[in-house]
């Protein structure tokens, strides 16, 4: 049993009870399986061969008795182990899911969707079913296999030992079975995960796939994940095909064994043929306990390396961390500070940022513009903390952020991200994802500033209206409309607007912004911007190329004397307005 799967025991603590009575009755079921030998022994030596019909309907009542005993231990034993192991899933999925709400952006970057839908899924499953069955199971196993080897030796020392030769045997084929299935499962779960993450990539992006008319390329990359599967599922069952025969090879060589060597016994006189039934039963049982072994071999082999993989998650590092000695932050006047910011994210070997240093006050507009690639999204991402700084500090008003709570620090900033994620719930819901508190006045006033009540009250319930799954019933400019709404009903000191108007109209974002004009007084705002319509506004523009701060000043300052920032005006920004860059660039010497 590996360590995984060992530390994966420990989810039994909150039930021990439960799994003690399953223990016992393990036991009870075993003590009825090895004491019904001992039934029929005295039935055939006593009963049969005394002609004791008194003796022979005790004893069928004795087998009866057992039997019920047996079963009924069977059946409290499948019940409190089915209870204990779902449990133990479903403390393990919360486990597993608090972890993953916790760990770094970061870890999210590089992990796949259906990697961790099949860990909290599929895994926890095979290992619920290894605690449920296949630990039980071992359990009654050993038991069986000690009471076993002591009745045979209680029974006839020289048969016990003839029956003990087959055992070194059955052991090796076991141990090289379980050391082959622990690599092969592991594999199959991989499979599986990136079986899954293709039906989910798909299944997110059918329009995507219609659109494209790609039917035939996603059936053809699923066909093939899926045939991989297939293959690796089929190389277990063969190397699962392979093994039992020979288990069952040996087993049967021992009883051939046993029974020839007590056939003789009984014909010299020295063993009786209820001894001899009642060995071999008992050497039946020696055997089984050896081929359940067997079969949960690859259970455990299954089980072992879906703990593998969940521990993977439950052990990953939470790259950005809290500080234990961290402190609430202050109520903000809204200063923002970058002191010379590095940032490399975790296995790139080029930095992201590199000596970023600039200040925001409060109540100002920040832009931030560049290239596609420059760094713009990850610059504003530091100031919530979604990444740490690799060098330098991000402070506001003097604290630098790894030195304040989480909670504290992100619930005074309001986030309205690039990708507008809406969840399947209300738009109410949706808006108040941040505040559940909030009054139907502060979720429509929110909404009314963020240019959204009239369309939401056009819907068919209003505010109660399901979006759906990622807001699929809405469209892209109503999703952010929503997005933007959420973020300002926190009432935050610093906002970030991260391209959050791109799919927005031309006519809604006027009405937007003479709306978020009047809202972004006493703010510190960051916006990450396309449109020339809101950089020209801001009072800082920062202009980042290739992870560093090459100008800033106003958009007349910049355009004045700043290449860069006029061409990526024109570019980028300008849309249908005409900037005229030759005479800026013609007066830095052509640095273009």
């Amino acid at each position: 049993m590996s360590r995984a799967l060992l530390r994966a025991l420990r989810f039994m603590h909150s039930y021990r009870l439960t799994a003690a009575l399953a223990v016992l009755a393990v036991l009870a079921s075993a003590a009825a399986g090895l004491v019904s030998p001992q039934i029929l022994r005295l039935i055939i030596d006593r009963g049969i061969a005394e002609a004791d019909m008194g003796l022979i309907g005790l004893g069928a009542i004795g087998l009866v008795a057992a039997a019920a005993v047996g079963g009924l231990a069977s059946f409290l034993q499948g019940f409190l182990s089915a209870k204990a192991s779902h449990g133990v899933a479903f403390d393990m999925r919360n486990a597993i899911f608090d972890k993953l709400q916790r760990l770094s952006f970061s870890y999210h970057d590089r992990a796949s969707t259906g990697q961790l839908i099949t860990r909290v899924t599929s895994d926890v499953d095979l290992v619920r079913e290894f605690v449920g069955g296949g630990l039980v199971q071992a359990i009654s196993a050993v038991l069986l296999l000690v009471g076993a080897i002591v009745l045979l030796l209680a029974m006839d020392v020289m048969l016990a030992l003839v029956a003990f030769v087959v055992v070194p045997a059955t052991l090796a084929v076991l141990l090289l079975f379980v050391r082959r299935l622990g690599p092969m499962f592991r594999e199959f779960q991989a499979r599986l995960a990136t079986l899954n993450t293709v039906l989910q990539e798909n299944v997110a992006g059918v329009r995507v796939v219609r659109a494209f008319a790609r039917e035939d390329f996603e059936t053809e990359r699923y066909r093939a994940a899926d045939e991989a599967l297939l293959e690796q599922g089929m190389s277990v069952r063969r190397t699962v095909a392979n093994a039992f025969p020979l288990l069952f090879g040996v087993g049967t060589f021992g009883v051939g064994v046993v029974t020839v060597v007590g056939a003789t016994r009984i014909i010299d006189g020295s063993l009786t043929v209820g001894q001899l039934v009642a060995f071999t039963s008992y050497l039946f049982l020696l055997l089984q306990p050896l081929f359940i072994i067997g079969f949960g071999a690859q259970q455990i082999a299954r089980a072992s390396a879906s703990a593998e993989r969940l521990f993977e998650v439950l052990d990953a590092p939470i790259e950005v961390a809290e500080d234990p000695e961290a402190i609430p932050l202050p109520e903000p006047t809204g200063r923002v500070e970058f002191r010379d910011v590095h940032l490399r994210y975790p296995g790139d070997t080029r930095e992201t940022l590199a000596g970023v240093s600039f200040s925001a006050e409060p109540d100002t507009v920040v832009a931030v513009v560049g290239a596609t690639g420059s760094g713009k999204s990850s610059l504003v991402n530091l100031v919530p903390r979604f990444y740490d700084a690799t060098e330098g500090a991000v402070l506001i008003d003097g604290h630098d952020v790894r030195d304040v709570t989480l909670s504290s620090l992100r619930s005074r900033i309001g986030v309205v991200m690039q990708d507008s994620v809406l969840f399947s719930s209300s738009v109410r819901g949706n808006i108040a994802y941040g505040r559940p508190d909030a009054t139907h006045g502060e979720i429509e006033a929110a909404a009314r500033a963020a240019q959204a009540h009239d369309f939401i009250i056009a819907l068919p319930d209003g505010y109660d209206t399901r979006v759906g799954e990622r807001g699929i019933r809405l469209s892209g400019g109503q999703r952010q409309r929503i997005a933007i709404a959420r973020a300002l009903l926190i009432d935050p000191r610093i906002l970030i607007m991260d391209d959050s108007t791109s799919s927005v109209d031309a006519e809604t974002e006027v009405a937007l912004r003479a709306n978020l004009d009047e809202l972004m007084v006493g703010r510190t705002v960051f916006v990450v911007a396309q449109r020339l319509s809101t950089v020209r506004r801001a009072d800082l523009i920062v202009v980042l190329d290739d992870g560093r701060v090459v100008d800033t000043g106003t958009h007349d300052e910049l355009l004045a004397a700043s290449c860069t920032y006029a061409e990526i005006a024109a570019s980028q920004l300008a849309g249908g307005e005409r900037i005229d860059v030759a005479g800026t660039c013609d007066a830095e010497g052509g640095d273009a």
